[in-house]
């Protein structure tokens, strides 16, 4: 693998880091209602799938996994059901609890294992290590000290995009302060994440 295939591989990584899916979706509203801190800790649950899914891919499994139809549909049947109830949840959130960090409210494992079950259920995630990271694989070389490399620059940049998110929630956070604007963003977010629940049932493998 050489320098100007890294060069190539960082920013388009990094354009699918921050592209505005259901786990970035969840990492703003958790440093809304908890804080930077705990959204970034969150953010742990979905490194830890990710890493999985790598581990996956640089053994071949992942192909296996993409091109069974059958694991592939009840992969997207879960992750979508799990998409729409955490919609569920944002949609019913009560919009006068400010949930700061001193007051109760999820604990970081349970929010890092939200972030694990979301990522996890994406079969979409799954498309991008089985075709979009092995693009960058040269066969001549050491396939597995090349996908550990991508898999660690792919999760480094992924850690910057949770940062980012969560700090951009923080701000709004700020600008939110009343119940009626909290419920107002609740609910935006519970709607795109409802949309990508139901655009990800009706998803057909290509």
């Amino acid at each position: 693998m050489t320098l100007m295939t890294i060069l190539l591989f960082i920013p388009a990584c990094f354009a699918l880091n921050m592209a505005p899916g259901p786990n970035n979706l969840l990492s703003m509203a958790n440093a809304k209602r908890y804080g930077i801190k705990a959204a970034c800790y969150a953010g742990i649950g979905r490194l830890v799938a990710f890493v999985g899914m790598i581990t996956l891919a640089a053994t071949g499994l992942a192909t296996v996994l993409y091109t069974s139809e059958k694991l592939f549909f009840v992969i997207k049947i879960v992750g979508g059901l799990y998409l729409i109830w955490l919609a569920f949840q944002l949609w019913t959130a009560d919009p006068t609890d400010a949930g700061d960090e001193a007051q109760g409210g999820k604990s970081l494992f349970q929010l890092a294992r939200q972030e694990f079950f979301l990522a996890a259920g994406n079969p979409k995630a799954i498309l991008i290590f089985t075709a979009f990271l092995p693009q960058f694989v040269d066969p001549a070389g050491s396939v597995g000290l090349q996908f550990l490399m991508l898999g660690g620059l792919f999760l480094t940049l992924d850690w910057v995009a949770i940062a980012g998110y969560a700090f951009f929630g923080k701000a709004l956070r700020h600008w939110f302060s009343r119940p009626s604007m909290r419920r107002l963003f609740n609910r935006l977010c519970a709607g795109l994440l409802g949309s990508a629940g139901v655009g990800l049932l009706l998803a057909r493998r290509e």
